[in-house]
């Protein structure tokens, strides 16, 4: 079984992000949740500038270099 590789960056609360896959892929946003399930897949909740959210995958967020 081949082993997963970590999310990009430092994912942590407030870390700005960007979606590079699955079903919101190309969306951005603010990391607010993070969570591990049962089976040790981590999801988090992003916050769009808008207000809107949604949860994926950490393997789908890439965190976005910089100041904040």
């Amino acid at each position: 079984m081949k082993a997963k590789a970590p999310p990009s960056g430092e994912l942590r609360d407030g870390a700005q992000c960007k979606v590079i896959g699955g079903v919101h892929s190309g969306k951005s946003g603010v990391v607010r949740d993070i969570k591990t399930g049962k089976t040790g897949h981590v999801s988090v909740t992003v916050v769009q500038p808008n207000g809107e959210r949604f949860k994926t995958l950490a393997r789908n967020v890439a965190i976005r270099g910089g100041s904040a």
